[in-house]
C-alpha cells in the first residue's frame, strides 16, 4: 500500500469514527467565547497574575501583562537575547507555584548561540510595578545547539515535588538524537528550580547520558501538564499523522522516530515503518489526520457542568478548534469539538482562578479568549 493510500485510509478511518460516535461533533453554541484582550501578535503561552491579569507571550521576543479592563502593558523589560526565528521565539511562561511570595517565574525560548540556536529556560522575579524582569539566571539550555527554525518544543511544568520539567523538540534535522541519550533533543528533561540535576533522576550515574534527561523518543511537544493526581501528561506532533498524548515516565523511551502511526510529508515510512516495538511505549492517544495539538489543560471545576470536570483540554492550530477529552481510568473514552465557527489556531488553553478556560490565538493580531458556557 503507498504512502498516500495509507494516508487517505486513515482519514477515512477518522471521518467513520466520527460518525459512530466515537468521535463526536461540537454542539452548537456550547460555549461562548468573550474577548479579554486583542492586538497580541502570535501569543504562545499564558498565565494567570494576581488581582485579574494575565502574563502572555508573544513569538515575536515579548513579554506582556493584560489589564483586567484588556489593556497591553509595554513590553517587560530584562528579557535575555531571544532568536525569533520560523517556531522559535519567546515561547513558554509559567508562575512559580509560590509566586504570591517569591514573585518567581519560569519561561523558556530559543536561545541563540555558536552552532546555531536551542530550547533554554531561565527563572526570574517580577517586578512590583510588573514592568521588567529582575534577577533573571538561565538554568537549563539544550545541547547541542543546531542551525534550525523548527521543533523547539518548549513547555513547563512545576511538579508537586518542586521540580520542573522541560518538553524539548529534537529539531527536525535531528530526529535519530532522540534515541540517544548524549544530548537533549527529542526529551523530557527534569531540573531543580536552580537549574541543578536532581539525584532521582532516571539516567544519572549512567556513562553516556546526560543527568537531566527523564524521558526521551519524543518528537516536538507542544502542550503538557499536571493532572489533578499528579501523573504528567504530553502531547506531541507526528509527522503526517500520528500526533500523540502522552504520560511520560522516568527512563522510558517513548519510540521517535523509530515508531509512529505517522508517515513522512508526502508519503512513505519513518524510521522502521512500524507503530509497536518491545521496549518503546504506546501513546494513550493519537490522531491521524494530525491536528497539530498546541496548549492543554485539566478541567477541575464544574463551571462546565459535572460531567465536564476532570476532562483534558487540548488546542488544534490545523483545524482551528479546541478538544474535549473525556478520559476513563486515564484512557481517552471520547472526543468532542469546540469553538470550531471561530476559525482560530488555539495556541494555549489554561483554566484560571476563577474555573474557566481561557485561549490563546495564534496570528499577527491574535486574541486573549474567556470562555463562558452557554
Amino acid at each position: 500500500m503507498s504512502g498516500r493510500l495509507r494516508h487517505l485510509l486513515g482519514a477515512a478511518l477518522v471521518l467513520l469514527a466520527t460518525t459512530t460516535g466515537i468521535t463526536r461533533a461540537q454542539t452548537p453554541a456550547d460555549l461562548k467565547a468573550e474577548v479579554v484582550a486583542r492586538g497580541l501578535e502570535n501569543p504562545w503561552a499564558l498565565a494567570f497574575l494576581p488581582e485579574g491579569r494575565f502574563l502572555v507571550t508573544e513569538r515575536p521576543g515579548r513579554l506582556r501583562v493584560v489589564e483586567p479592563g484588556g489593556q497591553l502593558s509595554a513590553p517587560v523589560a530584562g528579557l535575555p537575547a531571544i532568536e525569533a526565528t520560523g517556531q522559535g521565539g519567546l515561547l513558554d511562561v509559567a508562575l512559580d507555584s509560590d509566586f504570591a511570595r517569591n514573585r518567581t517565574l519560569y519561561i523558556c525560548y530559543s536561545e541563540p548561540g555558536p552552532g546555531g540556536n536551542s530550547t533554554a529556560m531561565a527563572r526570574a522575579q517580577l517586578s512590583i510595578d510588573r514592568a521588567r524582569l529582575e534577577n533573571l539566571q538561565v538554568i537549563f539550555s539544550q545541547k547541542p545547539k543546531v542551525s534550525s527554525r523548527l521543533h523547539f518544543g518548549c513547555r513547563i511544568t512545576e511538579r508537586r515535588d518542586a521540580t520542573l520539567l522541560l518538553a524539548l523538540g529534537e529539531r527536525f534535522g535531528r530526529a535519530e538524537d532522540a534515541q540517544t541519550l548524549d544530548n537533549h533533543h527529542g526529551k523530557v528533561v527534569r531540573v531543580n528550580k536552580d537549574g541543578s540535576v536532581p539525584q532521582d533522576n532516571p539516567f544519572v550515574g549512567r556513562s553516556g547520558a546526560l543527568p537531566e534527561i527523564y524521558s526521551y523518543g519524543h518528537r516536538n511537544p507542544q502542550g503538557a501538564t499536571q493532572a489533578p493526581d499528579g501523573t504528567y501528561w504530553m502531547h506531541e506532533h507526528g509527522p503526517q499523522g500520528g500526533d500523540e498524548i502522552n504520560r511520560p515516565m522516568p527512563g522510558r523511551n517513548y519510540g521517535w522516530p523509530v515508531i509512529t502511526y505517522g508517515e513522512r510529508y508526502g508519503g512513505g515510512p519513518v524510521g522502521e515503518g512500524i507503530t509497536a516495538k518491545a521496549g518503546m511505549e504506546q501513546p494513550l492517544h493519537h490522531w491521524t489526520p494530525s491536528i497539530a495539538p498546541a496548549g492543554m489543560a485539566f478541567l477541575t471545576s464544574e463551571r462546565y457542568g459535572a460531567q465536564a470536570k476532570g476532562s483534558l483540554w487540548v488546542g488544534s492550530l490545523k483545524f482551528r478548534h479546541l478538544v474535549q477529552l473525556r478520559l476513563e481510568n486515564g484512557r481517552v473514552a471520547d472526543t468532542r469539538r469546540h469553538l470550531e465557527d471561530l476559525g482560530e489556531r488555539i495556541r494555549d488553553v489554561r483554566q484560571g482562578p476563577d474555573g474557566l478556560l481561557y485561549v490563546v490565538t495564534d496570528n499577527r493580531s491574535g486574541q486573549l479568549l474567556r470562555l463562558l458556557p452557554n
